[in-house]
């Protein structure tokens, strides 16, 4: 009876060690995406994030997540991400996201059809107040409706202390 507890005891405390050693490599703070029909995606559709941050002292890296299909017609692909502070106050940033080389072959993981693309947006970045930010992510391209983008996303990630 006693080495069927410890043999359980012992289980049981090795799968949670595990677990936890999975679990603690994960530090996005948010992982959002918007599917878009990829035939059409308006400029007037955003993405739109709410976060709450009580921690402004820790640094992260902002990524944004792109998944284009072999029929987007551009190599590129330009976002506004208008980021709207506790304050009231906005910024605005211009992204150029490079999803093909001068070649023209895609750059993402994926198969020959839709390429998956994690573009960094900002390193080692703070957030200056506590508070509630919003952040909208909306095309930026010269064309009104776009083809070929099926989904595009903000990753953020707490960076490891050390």
């Amino acid at each position: 009876m006693k080495k069927l507890l410890r043999k359980i005891i012992t289980t049981s405390l090795f799968f949670t060690i595990v677990f936890l050693l999975f679990n603690c490599g994960n530090h996005s703070l948010v992982n959002e995406s918007m599917n878009v029909d990829e035939n059409s995606w308006d400029v007037n559709q955003k993405l739109k994030i709410d976060i709450n941050i009580d921690d402004t002292s820790s640094t992260y890296n902002f990524y944004i997540n792109v998944r284009n299909t072999a029929d987007y017609k551009y190599s590129n692909f330009f976002l506004f991400i208008k980021t709207t502070f506790p304050d009231g106050k906005t910024a605005i940033d211009t992204l150029e996201c490079i999803l093909a080389d001068i070649s023209g072959k895609w750059i993402g993981k994926g198969n020959d059809k839709i390429k998956d693309n994690r573009i960094l947006f900002k390193k080692d970045a703070i957030f200056p107040a506590k508070g509630k930010y919003v952040f909208e992510i909306e095309h930026a391209m010269r064309d009104k409706i776009i083809s070929g983008i099926k989904s595009v996303g903000l990753q953020i990630e707490k960076n490891k202390t050390r």
